[in-house]
């Protein structure tokens, strides 16, 4: 449940290069549906010791940990100082903390910045995956390229009656952000107008475009979001896959991997 109305946020940043971006996208959505950050980082402690002394190990985890610390805070300064933001730098096996992490604080949103996919390899993002399967509440997958914006400008998309899930609360939020029409992307046979009910989208500008279910379908859409420039596009998990069994390769893992925007996946 939120607090005070407001959404809990946590963010589960690696310290690489792209985490300023998506610390600053998170507070710039923070900003835009009313939230706290907690940010989140968890390092494997084989990662950073090479040795079996204890006392040498101790030590050097012990520097680590300094380093981290000021790296993690030299990015929360970066954004909004008005924003409340807290952190906790964590050693242990990493899936294991972030799921007792999850389970102490209930987010109401979990953010990832977006992985690299090694093509030669086949290999996809073990963490994000993780994160779908276990936590079923909103997930935001961030872009590592460009800091998500919160103004009048935002260009926002929406995907399968987005509209429609559970959190209608904070779909009307960004919808009444923007100025510019909503761009309404769809996998459906255009023949098929399976009723929703009523939609927020029709008090808004709305440009929609619906694709054939076909195995180019995930492909198209990409594409399509790419001409439009969206900065976020919003995706109802629940209906992911649910009508659309003629396209074999719609599933949530292969539209992060292809669509090279940020993502906001509802549960």
């Amino acid at each position: 449940m939120k607090n005070n109305n407001k959404y809990k946020i946590l963010v589960l940043i690696d310290l690489k290069n792209s985490s300023d971006t998506v610390l600053k996208t998170t507070a710039n959505l923070a900003k835009m549906i009313g939230g706290d950050i907690d940010l989140l980082h968890v390092r494997k402690p084989v990662d950073i010791v090479k040795n079996d002394n204890q006392l040498s190990s101790m030590r050097t985890i012990n520097k680590d940990y300094i380093t981290s610390k000021d790296h993690i805070e030299s990015i929360v300064k970066s954004v909004d100082k008005e924003l409340n933001i807290s952190y906790n730098l964590i050693y242990g096996n990493v899936k294991r903390e972030i799921e007792e992490h999850i389970q102490s604080a209930n987010p109401d949103i979990i953010v990832l910045g977006k992985k690299r996919f090694n093509t030669l390899r086949l290999v996809g993002d073990k963490l994000t995956k993780f994160i779908l399967k276990k936590y079923k509440g909103i997930v935001l997958i961030a872009s590592n390229k460009h800091v998500l914006g919160y103004n009048e400008d935002l260009s926002l998309g929406v995907f399968n009656h987005f509209e429609h899930s559970s959190d209608k609360d904070l779909a009307k939020k960004l919808m009444a952000l923007t100025q510019k029409p909503i761009k309404s992307f769809k996998i459906q046979k255009t023949t098929d107008s399976s009723g929703q009910g009523h939609s927020d989208l029709a008090s808004k500008d709305t440009i929609e475009y619906v694709f054939e279910p076909n195995d180019n379908a995930v492909s198209n859409l990409s594409n399509y979001v790419l001409k439009n420039n969206i900065d976020l596009l919003c995706i109802n998990r629940d209906k992911i896959g649910s009508k659309n069994k003629a396209v074999s390769n719609l599933d949530i893992n292969n539209i992060i991997k292809k669509l090279h925007v940020s993502l906001l996946l509802t549960g």
